[in-house]
């Protein structure tokens, strides 16, 4: 096989599934988001302890359920960075021998071409070894994410995490009702937050 294209995920598996079974040193990925092939259960047979970087724009980063997601991968050994830079909805390189580019995303599924011609993979490698390069770890793009909070910000982040009222939070700090509510919607703007329970998860997944 030099370059074959197929449509739809099932064809994907039929057509390349097995080549996540003669995975031996290296698996990349880059993509925009999650919503990636690789995350699907069909090509969960990556053998474990084997090295894996995946590469993601900012957009992975919107929902918390897809930061928890990346915490999980990150705490059982697999190196995530994000990147500034655009990437191609999803790319795959499977020892440096094998590529698989995901088009985008349509209603009657992506199309993808998966190629083991050396040099179009190698040079697809190089491109994603400058990305990587170039990106920033997980942890580290957290940790800058983190807001800088007043120290009257504390009292109000723990009246939420308590579920008070408003109007007993208030009582609690010594302030008005309404100044209790402007600190309130202060806070969710540096947390980035739509809701207080948004504020409050925010706040727990930063550590705050």
């Amino acid at each position: 096989m030099e370059v074959v294209t197929v449509h739809g995920d099932q064809e994907l598996i039929l057509r390349a599934g097995h080549l996540f079974e003669g995975v031996r040193d290296e698996f990349v990925c880059a993509a925009v988001d999650l919503d990636t092939w690789s995350r699907r259960p069909a090509p969960n047979r990556i053998p474990t302890g084997l090295p894996v970087r995946k590469l993601f724009t900012p957009a992975a980063l919107i929902g918390e359920p897809d930061r928890l997601h990346l915490r999980q991968i990150a705490s059982k050994g697999v190196r995530v960075r994000i990147s500034s830079s655009p990437l191609p909805y999803e790319t795959i390189i499977i020892d440096r021998r094998v590529m698989i580019l995901a088009g985008a995303a349509t209603p009657t599924g992506r199309q993808y071409t998966v190629t083991t011609a050396p040099t179009l993979v190698g040079g697809v490698h190089a491109l994603f070894a400058a990305a990587w390069d170039a990106a920033t770890d997980l942890d580290a793009y957290f940790r800058a994410e983190i807001p800088h909070l007043d120290p009257a910000d504390r009292p109000v982040l723990r009246a939420l995490a308590d579920g008070l009222t408003d109007q007993t939070a208030a009582r609690r700090l010594g302030v008005s009702l309404r100044t209790y509510r402007r600190r309130v919607a202060d806070l969710m703007t540096k947390l980035n937050a739509d809701s207080r329970f948004q504020a409050g998860h925010r706040a727990g997944a930063l550590g705050l």
